[in-house]
This record gives C-alpha cells, sequence and structure tokens, in this order.
C-alpha cells in the first residue's frame, strides 16, 4: 500500500505490477542494512586446544618413520586369522548398524539440504454445489447447480539471505561425515576384538598343550615313585605327593578347554554367527610372528584416528548450529507464487480468459519470545563448548593410547627375555632332578619344586606371549588401524577449511 500510494503521489496511475515491482525493490534495499546486523549476530568458534601437541612420543624414536598399517592383522602371518578379520568386515552386526545409522544421517542431510530450494506443488480441484431454493420468505426458486473446477502451481521459496539454511545444511553434512568416522570407529574396535579373540583361542591352546606334557611328565614321574615304593626306597607319602601333582594337572584342563571354548563362542559373535558349528584352527601361539611397527609422530593421530575426525566434526557441526541459533534473531523473508485456470466448465479451463495467477512476498522479525531464541543461542553454544572439550580429549586418549601400548611392547619383550631364560633353567632343573630321582640321589620334595617351578615358567612364558602380541594390536588400534582417513569427501570449500583449522591446531600445539 504504501508503494503504491508513493507511485500515486509522482503522478500517473502506473499498472499493478510495476507498483509491486517497486515495492519489492525496496523492501530487498533493506537487505544490505540487514546484513549487517547478521554479521553481528555471528563471533568466530575458539579450537584452540589447551595443551602442546608434542613432537614425538616418549617410549619412541624422535625420528620415528611412518607407520604401515595396511591390513595390519596379516602382519601377524596367520591365514586363519586373516580369514577370521575379513569375515568379520562383512558379517559383524555392530559395523552392520553403524552402516545403517550412516545411511540415516545422509539421508537427513538431504532433507535438511531441502530447504536451500524452492517447492513447488500441483493443485487441481473439482466442485459442484447447488444452494437451497426455500431461503427467501415466500419466494420458492428452482436453484442451478454450479460446477466449479481448478488445476494450478503453487510455489514458495524463502531467502536464505543471512545463510541460516546454509548452516542448517553444513550441519547435517558434517553430522554424516561424522557417522562416516563413527563407522570407521566401530568396524577398527571390531578387526581389534577379533584379533583380541584370536589370541585368546591360541593361548588356550598353547596351554592345553603345555598342560597335556606336564602332566604326562608327572605321570611319568608318579611311575617312578612307585617303582621306589616296590623296591623300599619310596614312601607312601611320596606316592599322595606326586598323586596331588597329577590331580591338580589334570584339573586345570577342563578350565583350558572352557576357556577355549568361550574364545571361539565371541569369533562366532564377533562374525555374526550362531556358535553352533562354528570352528576355529589355530595351532598356539608359537606360530603366530610377532610384528614391529612403527608409531610415527604424534600430529598424524589427528587425521588417522577415526574416532578424533568424528569429535572434530560434530564440533564443527556444533559450530553451524551455533550460527542457525544466531541467525535465528534475524528478520525472514518469503516468496510465495500461485497461479493456474479456473472455469465452470471443462471446455474453457484452459482459455487465456480463465488464468489467474499470484504473487506474495513476506518479511517475519521476532519481536518477542520470551528469551527462547537467546536460550536456544546459549544451549547451542554449550554444546558446541561441550563437544569441544569432547575434542580435546579425543586427541590426549589417542596419545595416551599410543603411549601404553608402546611401554606394553617394551616390557613385555624384556620379561620375555627374562622368561625364556627362566623356562629355559626350569626345563633342565627339571631333567636333572628326575635323573637323580631314578639315581636315587635326591628326595621327592626337591623333584616337586622342580616341576612346579617348570609348570609355572612355562604358564608364565605363554602368557606373556600373549601380553606381546595384544600388545602389538593395541598398538595397530591406537594409530588408527588400516584406515586411510580419507574418509567420504565433504564439499571441497569445507574440507579445506577444516583441514586448515587442523593445520592451525597442530601450529598452535606445537608452539
Amino acid at each position: 500500500m504504501a508503494c503504491e500510494s508513493e507511485a500515486s503521489r509522482r503522478g500517473g496511475d502506473p499498472p499493478r505490477e510495476r507498483a509491486g515491482l517497486s515495492c519489492a525493490m525496496r523492501r530487498f534495499a533493506l537487505i544490505p542494512v540487514l546484513a549487517t546486523l547478521a554479521g553481528c549476530a555471528g563471533q568466530p568458534a575458539d579450537r584452540s586446544l589447551s595443551f602442546a601437541m608434542p613432537s614425538h612420543f616418549s617410549q619412541a624414536s624422535a625420528r620415528a618413520a611412518s607407520p604401515a598399517l595396511d591390513r595390519w592383522w596379516t602382519r601377524f602371518r596367520s591365514p586363519e586369522l586373516t580369514r577370521l578379520v575379513d569375515a568379520a568386515d562383512l558379517g559383524n552386526l555392530d559395523i552392520a548398524a553403524a552402516t545403517a545409522r550412516l545411511a540415516q544421517a545422509d539421508a537427513q542431510a538431504r532433507v535438511t539440504a531441502a530447504a536451500l530450494f524452492p517447492t513447488v506443488g500441483l493443485s487441481a480441484d473439482a466442485q459442484q454445489s447447488r444452494g437451497s431454493g426455500t431461503t427467501t420468505r415466500g419466494v420458492i426458486v428452482s436453484p442451478k447447480p454450479r460446477g466449479v473446477l481448478d488445476i494450478g502451481l503453487n510455489a514458495s521459496y524463502v531467502l536464505d539471505v543471512w545463510g541460516q539454511l546454509q548452516d542448517s545444511a553444513r550441519a547435517a553434512e558434517w553430522i554424516a561425515q561424522a557417522s562416516v568416522f563413527d563407522r570407521e570407529t566401530v568396524r577398527l574396535a571390531t578387526q581389534a576384538s577379533v584379533v583380541t579373540a584370536y589370541f585368546q583361542y591360541a593361548l588356550a591352546q598353547e596351554r592345553l598343550r603345555i598342560a597335556g606334557e606336564n602332566l604326562r611328565s608327572a605321570e611319568r614321574i608318579l611311575g617312578v615313585v612307585r617303582q621306589r615304593l616296590s623296591a623300599g626306597t619310596g614312601t607312601a607319602l611320596d606316592i599322595a605327593q606326586q598323586e596331588t601333582l597329577v590331580a591338580n594337572q589334570r584339573a586345570s584342563i577342563p578350565l583350558l578347554r572352557q576357556t577355549a571354548a568361550n574364545a571361539r563362542t565371541t569369533l562366532a559373535l564377533l562374525l555374526g554367527r550362531p556358535p553352533q558349528g562354528f570352528d576355529v584352527r589355530a595351532a598356539g601361539l608359537s606360530s603366530l610372528a610377532t610384528p614391529r611397527v612403527s608409531a610415527g609422530v604424534p600430529s598424524l593421530l589427528l587425521v588417522r584416528r577415526p574416532d578424533i575426525r568424528s569429535a572434530e566434526a560434530s564440533l564443527a557441526a556444533a559450530e553451524a548450529n551455533v550460527e542457525v541459533a544466531r541467525k535465528a534473531l534475524l528478520p525472514q523473508i518469503q516468496l510465495t507464487a500461485s497461479g493456474g485456470f479456473q472455469s465452470a466448465a471443462l471446455s474453457t479451463l484452459l482459455r487465456p480468459e480463465s488464468a489467474f495467477f499470484s504473487l506474495a512476498s513476506g518479511l517475519t522479525q521476532p519481536i518477542f519470545e520470551g528469551g527462547r531464541l537467546r536460550a536456544q543461542i546459549a544451549v547451542s553454544d554449550a554444546q558446541r563448548r561441550e563437544l569441544l572439550e569432547a575434542y580435546r580429549k579425543a586427541i590426549v586418549s589417542a596419545l595416551s593410547d599410543v603411549e601404553n601400548a608402546l611401554t606394553a611392547i617394551r616390557e613385555s619383550d624384556r620379561r620375555d627375555a627374562a622368561l625364556r631364560e627362566a623356562a629355559a633353567k626350569a626345563r633342565e632343573a627339571f631333567n636333572l632332578s628326575e635323573e637323580r630321582l631314578r639315581q636315587g640321589t635326591i628326595d621327592l620334595v626337591t623333584l616337586l619344586n622342580t616341576q612346579q617351578t617348570l609348570f609355572q615358567a612355562q604358564d608364565a612364558l605363554a602368557q606373556n606371549r600373549l601380553s606381546r602380541l595384544q600388545a602389538s594390536a593395541s598398538l595397530f588400534q591406537a594409530l588408527g588401524g588400516d584406515w586411510s582417513g580419507d574418509g567420504r569427501a565433504v564439499p571441497d570449500d569445507r574440507q579445506a577449511t577444516t583441514r586448515a583449522a587442523a593445520a592451525a591446531a597442530v601450529t598452535e600445539m606445537s608452539q
């Protein structure tokens, strides 16, 4: 109305279309002014970290080479383990669920991005009506039916003047990207779980082999003691003591079989299969190779660890949501249009005279919301700060995981050398004791002690071998596994922005 009145004052009677265009031009002339307000609504997010990024791991050399992690489970040189991990990649139910969550996030990102485009709908109506012929007192008429045919298009479009819709779409894309990294985190954890369960199964097999050898040795000594009793050089106490040792060795075997069965069931679950009929072929830990892997430099974890990348993507989504909440304070401009044909008869529906159209624009500005919009900004900002701390914690946890794995590798190597020597000496002492028992130069108590020492040394050596293999698997997992770190690419400009932010963070943490 104000635009039309001003046009009338300037002289003449401009057409309605020209007046509407002039009004729209004046409305859009307000956009630069409101854009200034939009600039005041956003503030740069603080991504600085509260600690310095180390230049190297304390348990590794300062010039550590980049780790070679492609299909890291093959480094243990076990075809059976390789088969199990590859099968878990395809059949694990947690990975399948994570893939479904990724598909949901992808679809939700497309739903959110659809708000950037106009909406267009088709409508078609047909009405037939007849009024009453007795609504006027004393007059009776014969009303005629009246029909109306209507077909048209409706369109609406919200102008994303401040970029609020783009921020929403960006947040949804980052959430979908985080889902990619979450799936890789689940996949890496599954691979490590399969490797660990296989090691447990192999250790049970190894300990069963050792327990069987020790049982046969104890039974052989029992035969010698019985021979001494028959010869009059032994006693019933000697027999009872050795029989006790034999019984204890027999009692340890069912528990080891149960451990092996539990590990086999765990492997079946990780592969998404029922345990009935599932079989694992593992000779023992001694058949596995002990891989060596370089830890590389700590900054590589920022791009190699999927959990860190997930935390980073979630933080980026939260930052975009903060901008969405801030821009909700600004005006919203919406354009709507409708047009089509309307007629009382089908024969004249598509004539030019039956055409109609309507154009409209609207601007809405929040004035009083009871503090709701400001509170939403506070909520979004608090969520961003929470995710920033989660991002920092993910980096610290990754650094700790690598250090713990390196320490475990170093100490288990040292312990392995000592245990090997102890087992060799225990075997030598047992052989000498058995020989001297046959000669009658030592008593059974000495032999019993050497037997117990040998059994314990062999068992400790096998369990330390498990610790060494598990430490290697933990290091592979702590370094990010065989994941390349690329993930699914986000739009190029946003990916460049994210990598620039990560590079800035590395530079800052190194200072």
